[in-house]
């Protein structure tokens, strides 16, 4: 049966800390590590000021090296908890807990099949990254309920009101063989969700996760998403990025109202040796008191920031260095994961 008192919060909901993994040399941040460290610093030192920071490192040395980092930075330690648990890569978006939270009392771990966004990567250790966690304490009471369904927490955005917003493109990828009816009943149950709302269209050059949501549209409050936008008609992504508009633009609420929408600015083209990175502004990071943006040193910085705000009124926009995330094909919000106040 069904526990119509579990929910999945939204993002802008009170938070009790956020959850990273330090970047070390056995990751495939190895041959960049020294100039990534620098975005991991600042993200830490700009979530601490606001709340506090799990931090999962490989081993004690690591532990030692990230604190002295902190330090420097500035970071009140009496904010950061550090937590000793071995990892193959650092996106806890997709390989971190996706937390229920059960009335105004207790928590659910909702702990998906992790596979390295459909076998590209090896994902063993990070597959079994929530179980460790638990085991180690981390969670307190929360339950912890495996699910053998692959997913990934960058591929869906909750309203926290019962409605799930998700692409087609990741999520066919991962369970070729189930229907989109399949697929929306699974999401339903295991997320005690009233619906699911799915996008056709929308990518980005560079993003090896198959089109997660987090990098093209997020919900905001007050009935509002905000979305990565393209205005350069020939920019290979234009047209994608047009149609995924007008998909948004015919989506409406629970009580069949439009959303306001809010297009966010389109970087210029970021190049890694030939190679375009995935450089979207969709991908910030909501805390308590403050939305911490993606920064790329592009000129559309200042305009994207200033959107994400007035999306998310009341709330202090910070800027975080992001240009080196996105060598790996991820940005700010995939490399975090949110946990809902109370549950540590």
């Amino acid at each position: 049966m069904t526990d119509s008192t579990l929910r999945l919060p939204a993002e802008w909901e009170p938070q009790a800390a956020v959850l990273i993994a330090w970047p070390h040399a056995g990751t495939d941040w190895a041959e960049r590590l020294a100039t990534v460290e620098t975005t991991y610093v600042a993200l830490a030192a700009a979530i601490t000021r606001f709340q506090s920071l799990i931090v999962v490192v490989a081993d004690i040395a690591l532990r030692e090296h990230v604190q002295s980092q902190l330090r420097g930075a500035g970071v009140d330690p009496a904010r950061v908890r550090f937590v000793e648990l071995p990892y193959d890569d650092t996106w806890l978006r997709d390989s971190g807990p996706i937390t229920l939270k059960r009335g105004d009392a207790g928590f659910q771990l909702t702990d998906f099949r992790f596979t390295g966004w459909g076998g590209k990567f090896g994902a063993e250790q990070d597959d079994a990254l929530v179980a460790g966690l638990v085991d180690a304490g981390v969670f307190g009471q929360a339950a912890h309920q495996r699910i053998d369904w692959a997913l990934e927490g960058g591929g869906i955005e909750s309203d926290g009101a019962g409605s799930i917003l998700t692409t087609w493109r990741c999520l066919v990828q991962r369970h070729p063989e189930q229907s989109r009816e399949e697929m929306s009943t699974i999401l339903r149950d295991s997320l005690h969700a009233d619906r699911v709302l799915w996008l056709d269209y929308g990518y980005l050059e560079g993003d090896d996760t198959d089109a997660h949501i987090d990098t093209l549209a997020r919900f905001a409050p007050g009935d509002r998403i905000v979305f990565q936008a393209c205005d350069d008609p020939v920019d290979p992504h234009h047209d994608e990025l047009q149609r995924m508009a007008a998909e948004l633009a015919a989506l409406r609420t629970t009580d069949g109202r439009p959303y306001r929408l809010y297009p966010l600015p389109w970087a210029k083209p970021i190049l890694d040796e030939g190679r375009r990175l995935a450089a979207s502004y969709a991908n910030y990071l909501i805390v308590n008191g403050a939305v911490l943006v993606p920064a790329y040193g592009d000129r559309a910085d200042d305009e994207a920031a200033r959107i994400i705000g007035t999306a998310h009124p009341g709330r202090e926009v910070v800027q975080v260095p992001c240009r080196p995330l996105i060598w790996q094909n991820g940005s700010l919000h995939c490399i975090t994961m949110q946990l809902p106040a109370g549950m540590i």
